[in-house]
């Protein structure tokens, strides 16, 4: 299965970078967390609306690969897509993109559907219809176009 790739704009702020004006390693978790919060606004459905429904999506597991660094004032593209939608599960793949089309970081989010106390739970129906067209099949990372 072939999906979309849901992209945002992220211009990096100097509170991100370190002294040697590169963005810290641990912020570019701060940077996909934004990107999956954009995203699931764009579905129609923020985060706080499932919270309210008594449904979260905790991360259980993340794996980043950095290959270049970003700095102060960059504007970075994230993109974002599916690659595994089942019973509790939600995975995220990424990537994040600089202003010249070069790939930052590669990342996976491994993610639970969980209630307020932590009690696994199913996907709502309603989620897994708007999530569907974002779904990439069993590869990890869909080919960039001119990159």
């Amino acid at each position: 299965m072939s999906g979309q790739i849901f992209r945002c704009e992220h211009r990096v702020t100097y509170a991100l970078c370190t002294l040697g004006n590169h963005v810290y390693y641990a912020r570019y978790l701060d940077i996909l967390e934004a990107a999956r919060g954009d995203f699931f606004r764009h579905l129609g459905q923020p985060f706080l609306k499932w919270q309210e429904l008594d449904t979260v999506f905790p991360v259980v597991e993340c794996h980043l690969r950095y290959q270049a660094a970003a700095r102060y004032d960059d504007v970075l593209t994230v993109e974002l897509w599916l690659t595994e939608v089942e019973r509790i599960r939600l995975n995220f793949a990424s990537r994040i993109v600089n202003q010249e089309g070069r790939v930052l970081v590669e990342a996976e989010t491994l993610h639970v559907c969980t209630s307020l106390t932590d009690k696994p739970k199913r996907l709502p129906e309603e989620l897994l219809g708007v999530l569907h067209p974002f779904v990439h099949g069993a590869a990890k990372s869909p080919k960039a176009s001119g990159r």
